[in-house]
């Protein structure tokens, strides 16, 4: 079974950084493509960014690309979300996801058949 876990989440200032993780357990990240997600609160689940079970190619969403940037670790089994220069509208719950067949890394959430439990974001002052 593909299980996945995130962290990191938290509280940040506007402009400021944090860093999540998405941990894998039962199956190696590399061989998978893994997307992320967020969902703010009313709204609909927006993916955010994925990175290439080969390539390893990342891909970002209008709304964050520059500021966010997705990689992996293999060794550890990981991979991780930078947000640097973050602002209100990224507020939100944070997942990342995969699938038992390919994703294709695709933005549409039904693709995607395993989630992580979701990490909290909030950008406040």
């Amino acid at each position: 079974q593909l299980m996945l876990a995130e962290s990191g989440g938290g509280l940040a200032q506007p402009v400021g950084s944090l860093r999540l993780t998405c941990a894998a357990s039962g199956f190696a990240l590399s061989d998978y493509d893994i997307g992320w997600f967020r969902q703010a609160p009313g709204k609909e689940r927006e993916w955010i960014s994925c990175i290439k079970r080969l390539s390893s190619t990342s891909i970002y969403a209008a709304s964050v690309k520059g500021r966010f940037t997705i990689s992996r670790d293999s060794p550890k089994n990981t991979v991780s979300l930078q947000m640097n220069g973050l602002k209100s509208e990224d507020t939100g719950v944070y997942s990342c996801a995969t699938g038992s067949t390919d994703v294709f890394c695709s933005i549409k959430p039904s693709i995607y058949t395993n989630w992580g439990q979701g990490t909290q974001v909030t950008v406040s002052s």
